[in-house]
């Protein structure tokens, strides 16, 4: 079972990296109707993210700082899914 949930996680890396790059540079949902409303300049940041814009900080190469944001959030959310299945397994 480790060594499942080993490939699974490794397999998921690799396309994180490997895939984020190639992702759309166009906004999403919730940026998109801000634009579309001309309500971005009134928008606030309420959490900064680590990985804004899904670009990796202090990384020069964009392509390269998008996939490492890409692998950063695929072990966020191993770890999170991880940790729930610990705290409810264990019940």
């Amino acid at each position: 079972m480790k060594n499942k949930i080993l490939i699974g996680l490794v397999t998921a890396l690799l396309l994180a990296l490997l895939l984020s790059p190639f992702a759309s540079a166009n906004p999403d949902g919730l940026d998109r109707v801000l634009k579309d409303f001309g309500l971005e300049e009134r928008s606030k940041t309420i959490l900064v993210s680590p990985a804004a814009d899904y670009v990796f900080p202090g990384i020069k190469n964009e392509k390269l700082a998008t996939g490492v944001a890409g692998v950063f959030g695929t072990l966020l959310t191993f770890g999170v899914a991880w940790f729930i299945g610990k705290k409810l397994g264990s019940r």
